[in-house]
């Protein structure tokens, strides 16, 4: 798949067929976050990837609206750093390599779905990460049950000329 019409394709999926992701398209995945920009090079990120099924079941209750990471073949941990900045740079940074990981994955014919994290502590204890370091989010991986990614043709979205300004407001 060409970049606009992973772009293009790139829907948020919550329902994922059973089947496994190949290791390599993983590593892909992830070698995307990890090659993502950041504010001076900061690279601020760590990713835990997690397979396992009962794990990934124990994973969905971080947040209410993570249920989809039960059912997914695979889960990223995007983790940050405790202590930011007052211009949340981490924050940016952590959603650029978050973009570049679905963009990647839909490149792949992989699904993408993100969620936050409520459940702090089962967070933390879960997956074993250090004190110095900040839960993020997560980000469920797996094929579409329902129908494969391709080009929405009609996005849900604002239009074009709703969003856009030249030169000012």
């Amino acid at each position: 798949m060409q970049t606009w019409e992973a772009i293009a394709s790139r829907r948020n999926v919550r329902v994922f067929a059973d089947r496994p992701i190949p290791a390599a398209d993983l590593d892909r995945v992830l070698e995307a976050g990890r090659r993502s920009p950041s504010s001076q090079n900061w690279q601020p990120w760590d990713f835990i990837l997690v397979t396992d099924r009962g794990r990934l079941r124990e994973l969905a209750k971080a947040w209410r609206g993570a249920g989809h990471v039960a059912g997914s073949a695979a889960t990223i941990a995007v983790i940050g750093p405790a202590a930011d900045n007052e211009f949340r740079r981490a924050q940016f940074d952590l959603g650029q390599a978050a973009m570049a990981m679905t963009l990647a994955a839909a490149g792949l014919g992989i699904g993408s779905c993100h969620a936050g994290v409520a459940d702090m502590q089962l967070a933390r204890d879960l997956p074993g990460f250090p004190g110095d370091r900040d839960w993020a989010f997560l980000i469920s991986l797996g094929y579409p049950a329902d129908r494969p990614l391709a080009p929405a043709r009609n996005p849900d979205r604002r239009p074009f000329s709703e969003v856009v300004h030249r030169g000012r407001w």
